[in-house]
């Protein structure tokens, strides 16, 4: 019986597993569209003498951002939560930071530098990075 519910259970997983992967591939572009990748940045926005203020946030997109993503990005409010490496919960204000781009070499250290001034300007422990491959059309 016990081995009957483990293969159930093999079965089942591996069958969740299959359909998992699957939604992480995209179907070919069609015509008019490009393959592109799309990050999702989210920043959160607690730090240790309070929050990162509004002004504080329009002038990292600006001097960071901006000038390595100057065709264009969305910003989106946000509130979350995560556990941090001391086991806490918090929950705080964030900001969602959307862009596409092509997935280059120039991209991805302009993404790279983005988290980094960010953890460093506002005493962040982490960003949390989400890669999508996409298509794109104009």
């Amino acid at each position: 019986m016990l081995v009957k519910i483990t293969h159930t259970v093999c079965a089942i997983f591996l069958a969740f597993s299959v359909a998992a992967c699957a939604l992480h591939t995209i179907p070919d572009c069609q015509s008019g569209e490009e393959e592109a990748l799309q990050d999702l940045l989210y920043f959160g926005t607690g730090k240790t003498d309070g929050f990162v203020t509004q002004s504080e946030w329009d002038g990292f997109l600006a001097s960071t951002v901006t000038p390595r993503f100057p065709k264009g990005l969305t910003v989106t409010p946000a509130t979350g939560q995560w556990q941090g490496a001391d086991g806490l919960i918090v929950k705080e204000p964030s900001y969602v930071l959307t862009l596409v781009h092509s997935g280059d070499s120039t991209s991805e250290k302009a993404i790279v530098d983005i988290i980094q001034t960010y953890k460093r300007q506002f005493q962040q422990e982490t960003v949390l990075r989400v890669k999508l491959k996409v298509c794109v059309s104009h």
